[in-house]
């Protein structure tokens, strides 16, 4: 990586609960690259703020985590389709004072629906209405799911979120069925939810396929007891690796090969 100094370009992740990941994925990069950029994770108590700093020092690209998806979209000046069409975005790209959002999570779900080759048929339930499940769900509905649950404790944006594809929203757990669970809620990510199940067992030994889009630990107990159940698992580890990825490129015009995606999601999780 080359020496830091005042050319060398800023991008940064603003969350709620940081995590290392990003700033090792994408530094990771930088180095192999050669390319004169670092990357630095933040959490914020003044999102308005955050953003302003974002434009008026330069920062070039700036990923958005919980809960600030949506919190952010009155703060830049143009949203791409991607964010528009479900409000919710995790990528600003700040290009010479004007900050473009995108939403690479969509992006990253879609890909993993069409490589682990989910059939549309299948039932599809998933736990959670906030940013990321915006994204999880829009992805099942432009993938041609028709039958899908929103499972959600809020009641006005979980039946808001389902009303808006034609589907289903309950605040309670269904009974067990849906081929297809997804995990787009804190439970079981790192901190107090650690140990936390987001469905429990006979969902699991319903299930097909098990998608947990947390992060961090990429082996949440939602996905330790799907493969101890012999059902297929879809990790939050693939969907940081391909979102960071895409959010790599608009930073820096330079598309990262599969390889190197997989070399820097290693290193990001290792100890």
């Amino acid at each position: 990586m080359p020496e830091l100094s005042k050319d060398t370009t800023l991008c940064i992740s603003l969350a709620g609960r940081p995590s290392n990941i990003g700033t090792r994925f994408h530094n990771y990069l930088y180095a192999e690259l050669g390319l004169d950029f670092v990357y630095k994770a933040f959490t914020t108590t003044d999102i308005a703020g955050a953003i302003g700093g974002v434009r008026a020092l330069g920062i070039r690209g700036c990923s958005v985590s919980m809960p600030f998806k949506e919190a952010v979209i009155p703060l830049v000046d143009e949203i791409e389709p991607s964010a528009a069409a479900i409000g919710s975005v995790n990528t600003i790209v700040n290009r010479d004072g004007r900050l473009v959002a995108s939403n690479t999570d969509y992006e990253a779900i879609a890909e993993l629906i069409a490589r682990h080759a989910l059939h549309p048929a299948s039932a599809v339930l998933v736990r959670g209405s906030g940013g990321m499940a915006k994204a999880v769900v829009a992805a099942f509905h432009g993938a041609g799911f028709a039958d899908v649950t929103v499972l959600a404790r809020n009641a006005e944006s979980g039946r808001a979120l389902a009303a808006a594809y034609g589907y289903r929203w309950v605040p309670q757990d269904p009974p067990p069925g849906a081929a297809i669970i997804v995990n787009v809620t804190p439970l079981g990510m790192d901190g107090p939810d650690a140990d936390v199940l987001a469905f429990g067992a006979e969902h699991v030994a319903a299930a097909r396929t098990v998608f947990d889009v947390v992060a961090f630990p990429a082996e949440t107990p939602l996905i330790r007891a799907a493969r101890a159940a012999g059902v297929e698992v879809i990790t939050g580890a693939e969907v940081i690796a391909l979102q960071a990825a895409s959010q790599f490129a608009r930073y820096t015009g330079v598309t990262p090969t599969p390889e190197q995606i997989v070399r820097a999601s290693a290193h990001s999780r290792a100890v």
